[in-house]
């Protein structure tokens, strides 16, 4: 099993940081609702509250909500007890308020039922119940005691003149409007989440499958250098043979074969490479327009058939790392297209804001719309022939360890077309301004 990158922990915990980003939202909505209830209260129904203390609540609530805007700008991860301490500071600042305001008797009692319902959407199962505990313990509190005495009249015969009943009314609508609202957006935070770590298993199971591909080519690459190297050997026998020397024919056959086992122990060689088990190698530094001619010179030197047509427009010429993997990648869409349309292919390579796009087209059929929707994804080819459809599955994961994207789209006038693009400073050395000056 292979380590999960980073972003699948930081996928973990954005839905926390915009869960706590509504909590703060609804408490600024709290805050209002307060004051407005006091004003309400006092100026409206000529209630008498101890203003003060309810005045120290509000304040006091203000400056743990700017706190918690401050803390938003901290980069550490949203837990659940932190997401449980805010929810139980707005219980105890309602029911402080509730307390200086009748108790029991104050109909806004029943927005214990909203710090409820969020503890169920945002936390887990044992501090939910604990919630529902501390909200129920609050409840029968104000129950037995409440300041000074001072109650509430339940004039419910009153209708609308009863502030008692508007208070209802009142607490009604806010549970109603702010559980439709905040609900909607903190389950939508969920499925957000959700989707982001599918989607990051989804890579973690496909970095896993490459890393097995790649421990499967090192071992092949170590089992086939020693019958090379044998056949090295005996060809260089051959070579210096007398039946050999006096045959031109055999000779030229000879050649032909030792440079073959030869293009075969470099092909070794790169796949070794690409899996960090070269020994004694160094990073070969190389700039970018010399490090493309020369990919396309070798591939053409290995299809002296194919009519590739080949396009450099690069201004600056950046000192850059010979990377092994992307030139494999771009090998690949070559041979591809080259399989798709023998009669022509063309490369087209720009420099433009720090960005290198590698445009490969051919004149083939194209691609089918099954390829293109899960471009990306191992063994989705046409070619009906077993373990094929990797070529664009591992171009695809070699572009994103640029940094960069590879997409694929069919051309109107018929043929395919494949866009690489990543920046050039994934290929820049440390040290390369160092070595310019």
């Amino acid at each position: 099993m292979i380590e999960r990158p980073p972003a699948f922990a930081d996928g973990m915990h954005v839905a926390g940081r915009q869960n706590l980003r509504l909590l703060i939202q609804l408490r600024w909505i709290a805050v209002l609702g307060q004051v407005l209830a006091i004003v309400v209260a006092v100026d409206g129904f000529s209630l008498a509250l101890p203003l003060f203390n309810m005045a120290l609540v509000v304040g006091l609530l203000i400056v743990y909500n700017l706190f918690s805007q401050l803390r938003l700008k901290w980069h550490f991860p949203v837990s659940q007890i932190e997401l449980f301490l805010a929810l139980l500071v707005d219980v105890m600042a309602l029911t402080a308020q509730l307390y200086l305001s009748g108790g029991a008797t104050n109909p806004f009692i029943f927005l214990y039922l909203l710090q409820v319902a969020l503890a169920a959407v945002l936390l887990q199962r044992r501090t939910t119940w604990m919630m529902a505990g501390v909200t129920s313990a609050a409840f029968a509190g104000l129950v037995l005691t409440h300041h000074h005495g001072y109650t509430l009249p339940l004039d419910l015969g009153g209708g609308l003149d009863s502030p008692f009943v508007l208070g209802m009314l009142a607490c009604f609508a806010l549970n109603a409007v702010l559980l439709a609202a905040f609900i909607t957006r903190i389950t939508q935070n969920v499925r957000t989440r959700d989707a982001r770590l599918a989607a990051l298993r989804q890579r973690a199971s496909e970095e896993e499958h490459i890393v097995h591909m790649g421990l499967l080519a090192s071992g092949a690459a170590h089992e086939l250098g020693t019958p090379l190297a044998t056949l090295d050997v005996i060809l260089g026998d051959w070579a210096h043979a007398p039946a050999v020397a006096a045959d031109a024919e055999l000779q030229r056959d000879v050649r032909d074969m030792q440079a073959q086992v030869q293009r075969c122990k470099t092909i070794l060689s790169g796949i070794l490479m690409s899996a960090g088990e070269v020994r004694g190698e160094v990073l070969t530094r190389t700039t970018v327009t010399a490090f493309l001619d020369g990919l396309v010179a070798q591939w053409r030197q290995a299809h002296p058939w194919a009519r590739l047509k080949y396009s450099r427009r690069i201004d600056t010429d950046a000192v850059v790392i010979a990377d092994r993997g992307l030139q494999q990648m771009v090998f690949n869409v070559l041979n591809n297209a080259l399989e798709a349309s023998p009669s022509l292919q063309q490369l087209t390579a720009v420099l433009e804001n720090g960005q290198l796009m590698l445009e490969v087209r051919d004149r083939g059929p194209g691609f089918v719309q099954e390829v293109l929707h899960s471009l990306g994804k191992p063994y989705r080819s046409t070619k009906a022939q077993p373990g094929r459809g990797l070529g664009l599955f591992l171009s695809h994961k070699v572009a994103r360890s640029l940094s960069g994207t590879l997409s694929a789209n069919n051309l109107p006038e018929g043929g395919a077309c494949v866009t690489i693009r990543f920046p050039l400073s994934a290929l820049t050395p440390e040290d390369a301004d160092e070595s310019a000056d």
